[in-house]
């Protein structure tokens, strides 16, 4: 079983029967199927189910000479219509099975970003066509099993000014020190330091969460998870039409970063309000946006 697939709202189904029973029953629904022939002897069939707007799940396989779809593997999914990043982007197809995983150098962040691409259908039929595969900007969402809800730091509008300010000359020191500005890598480097003597000092004084205002960072060893603290800029609510499980679509502001969490409301402490936080661990996703 998908570990996120309670995510959007399917906790209830533990046992792989259960979930075997309900992609049978999705495969059987209305939902989008596309095929393509990859060549003579092998094609890729994909089922996009919704089961709430812009949410569900999808479903990959093969039809086999008598026209029988053959099940592979599933994933639950969350797009949304936010654009998150439009630096350059890299995408490589996984080594196990037909999907791929794009790269983002986005210094915004402070790491490369790493996600499931969930629109690896389009870019492999782009492949096989030959079209354009560059990629101008990428729609990041994330999935979580579980998350707590922290309270915001109260700030003044000079404050909020000035980390605008800081955090975009950071983002233009990281560019200049990934070319190679050595100048760049000791002023980051001494802003580092300053940074640790400063929060070392606070922690002694004041809880980390009044300190940390977002974080991003990988979390486990599957590289596209990570732990996030972000602010929220807007909440939305669904309903799984099989379940009836409330899930929430949050909007975040990480680190000056936008995209998307969906989790169920069941897995979330405390009450989602914007100008929160969301902590918790999250499965990141994103829809490439091709060039035409």
């Amino acid at each position: 079983m998908h570990k996120f697939l309670r995510s959007i709202g399917f906790g209830a189904y533990q046992k792989k029967k259960d979930v075997s029973r309900l992609l049978e029953d999705l495969e059987k629904g209305t939902g989008e199927h596309r095929r393509i022939q990859i060549d003579d002897d092998n094609n890729l069939c994909q089922i996009r189910a919704e089961v709430a707007p812009n949410m569900g799940v999808v479903i990959v396989g093969e039809t086999d000479e008598d026209g029988i779809f053959r099940r592979e593997y599933y994933y639950p999914y969350l797009t949304s219509n936010d654009i998150s990043s439009q630096v350059e982007c890299t995408i490589q197809r996984h080594t196990e099975k037909e999907t791929f995983g794009g790269l983002l150098d986005e210094t915004r962040v402070g790491i490369s970003l790493i996600f499931y691409l969930d629109n690896g259908f389009e870019y492999l039929e782009r492949k096989l066509d030959r079209a354009s595969r560059k990629v101008k900007g990428v729609k990041l969402t994330g999935l979580s099993g579980e998350g707590k809800i922290l309270l915001p730091l109260h700030k003044t509008r000079k404050q909020i000014e000035k980390a605008q300010v800081a955090a975009k000359d950071r983002s233009s020191l990281l560019e200049a020190a990934r070319n190679g500005d050595e100048d760049a890598m000791e002023t980051l480097t001494i802003e580092d330091i300053d940074m640790y003597s400063q929060i070392s000092r606070r922690m002694m004084k004041e809880d980390i969460y009044s300190i940390v205002d977002s974080s991003f960072m990988p979390s486990g060893i599957e590289c596209d998870q990570y732990t996030v603290i972000g602010e929220i800029v807007r909440v939305e609510e669904k309903v799984n039409r099989i379940t009836k499980e409330l899930v929430y679509d949050l909007t975040l502001n990480c680190n000056d970063m936008v995209f998307h969490v969906g989790i169920a409301k069941k897995n979330l402490l405390g009450e989602p309000v914007i100008g929160r936080r969301f902590k918790g661990q999250i499965w990141m996703q994103g829809v490439a946006v091709f060039e035409e």
